[in-house]
């Protein structure tokens, strides 16, 4: 009977430690779309780690999960392209924060055909040039041309961040940090 009491309090134990974990430190991931390909591909699995943001904002080029803001049950992954404070404009199919083309070798060959020859407004109804509001981030996909972002919402707060993608674990060929 001892026995049996001790395997049921090592299975509890196990259990609180992996919802533990899951809630506050680490949470993994698979990708459902192509809009962070050829980054993240679809059906990749990742782990997302919860610490750094309590104690610090993303960083420009971070890649986050966050709450969706337009369908609250849902979590997306993209890539930071602005912060709090700094200017985003679409031009000719680029990307410029402050007045600087991003350089970005993630998109490098890839179509931009979503962004316009000249964007004025986001399809949220928000004017270029844009500067990201305070609490804010600007976030996009790495596949542009297949991505429902800040070009559709607009910035996202800083609090719906949930976590940093840290590493690929699976498929194994692809297992690497990002």
């Amino acid at each position: 009977m001892r026995d049996i009491a001790e395997v049921i309090v090592l299975i509890a134990v196990a259990i609180f430690l992996a919802l533990g974990i899951r809630t506050f430190v680490a949470e993994p991931f698979i990708i459902p779309s192509a809009s962070m390909s050829d980054t993240l591909k679809v059906g990749d699995r990742l782990v997302g780690e919860k610490l750094t943001y309590r104690t610090s904002e993303p960083q420009v080029g971070d890649i986050v999960t966050f709450t969706d803001p337009e369908d609250g049950s849902l979590t997306l992954i993209k890539r930071v392209i602005a912060t709090a404070g700094q200017t985003v404009e679409l031009v000719d199919g680029v990307v410029y924060v402050d007045g600087e083309a991003l350089d970005e070798p993630y998109t490098d060959g890839k179509p931009s055909n979503p962004l316009p020859t000249h964007s004025s407004q986001l399809a949220s109804g928000v004017s270029y040039p844009y500067v990201v509001p305070q609490g804010c981030i600007w976030v996009m996909g790495d596949n542009r041309t297949n991505s429902q972002d800040s070009r559709y919402f607009g910035a996202i707060s800083v609090s719906s961040v949930t976590s940093k993608a840290l590493f690929v674990f699976w498929p194994l060929e692809d297992a690497g940090t990002i």
